[in-house]
């Protein structure tokens, strides 16, 4: 298992019940998370002192319960000298995904140790935690998402962690149609990471079902990798796509066009209270190193 476990800012105190619970800093939170099925909670008492309580709806969605009239609507945590600012928002996320910290430093690792300039495509790429942790390793990123609300997240998480100079193009399109694109302009980059959702719409009503399209555009990601590449990087949150259908995509893909090393496994965050881990999606790895 790839294990986040470097983290000073965050933590998960405790998870049972199919519910995490959370420090953000100084803040603690209380979540649902369907993956922790057991039913085992260590510590009552803070369990039940929590400052914000999300809550599914049985119509869909859900709401935030705040307990501490005090929490800001948005505050900042610390992964080594990267900055993210969070929030609790309407779907139960904060707007980072702790987990991810372990690619961080894995990409940072590769990108740093390259010594040569790395162009890197993020796709689907959220508020942008791989892409502050690519700019701070020194590569140049391109930072691709739908929502146009969620890039410019990353703008201030890149703003907020003093990269704000670095050379970072965003773009808020459907990844899809912009590969294509890049493949008829001849762009090319050295390290690509995507973390595909299970289902989702494209700013012009773009159907996605990961199934069916991801194989697609991992095959069009082939022809805008450079000719000397570092690295592919995929995550999945969807249940059926499993590290062995990780690998057996690498494998046709990437490993026989480029040669390189490939994995793919679980990746994960320590729970405190019980010494449990919590499986927090796979991540499947393809790498050269120089």
């Amino acid at each position: 298992m790839y294990l986040s476990d470097k983290w000073e800012d965050y933590k998960i105190v405790d998870a049972s019940g199919g519910e995490k619970l959370e420090y953000w800093g100084q803040y603690l939170l209380r979540r649902p998370d369907p993956i922790a099925v057991w039913d085992d909670k260590t510590d009552l008492a803070r369990w039940n002192k929590v400052d914000a309580w999300y809550h599914r709806s049985n119509k869909g969605g859900g709401s935030w319960q705040v307990f501490n009239k005090g929490i800001p609507d948005k505050w900042q945590i610390r992964y080594r000298e990267l900055v993210f600012n969070v929030r609790p928002t309407g779907f139960k996320h904060t707007g980072l995904f702790p987990e991810q910290a372990v690619n961080w430093d894995f990409i940072s690792e590769l990108i740093k140790s390259a010594k040569r300039p790395v162009k890197v495509l993020n796709l689907f790429a959220y508020t942008g935690g791989a892409t502050v942790s690519a700019l701070s390793a020194g590569a140049e990123v391109c930072h691709v998402d739908a929502s146009k609300g969620i890039v410019t997240w990353a703008k201030e998480n890149v703003i907020s962690s003093g990269l704000g100079d670095r050379k970072v193009r965003y773009i808020v399109d459907d990844v899809v149609k912009f590969v294509k694109r890049e493949i008829r302009r001849g762009n090319r980059y050295d390290g690509i990471i995507m973390d595909p959702p299970s289902y989702g719409r494209g700013p012009s009503g773009e159907m996605w079902k990961i199934e069916e399209a991801l194989f697609p555009l991992i095959c069009d990601c082939m022809e805008i990798l450079s000719d000397d590449p570092l690295f592919m990087l995929i995550n999945s949150y969807t249940t059926g796509l499993s590290a062995t259908v990780l690998k057996n995509v690498m494998r046709v893909t990437a490993q026989k066009r480029f040669g390189g090393e490939f994995d793919a496994d679980e990746i994960g965050l320590p729970i405190e209270a019980n010494g449990l881990i919590l499986p927090c999606g796979i991540t499947g790895r393809w790498y050269r190193k120089d």
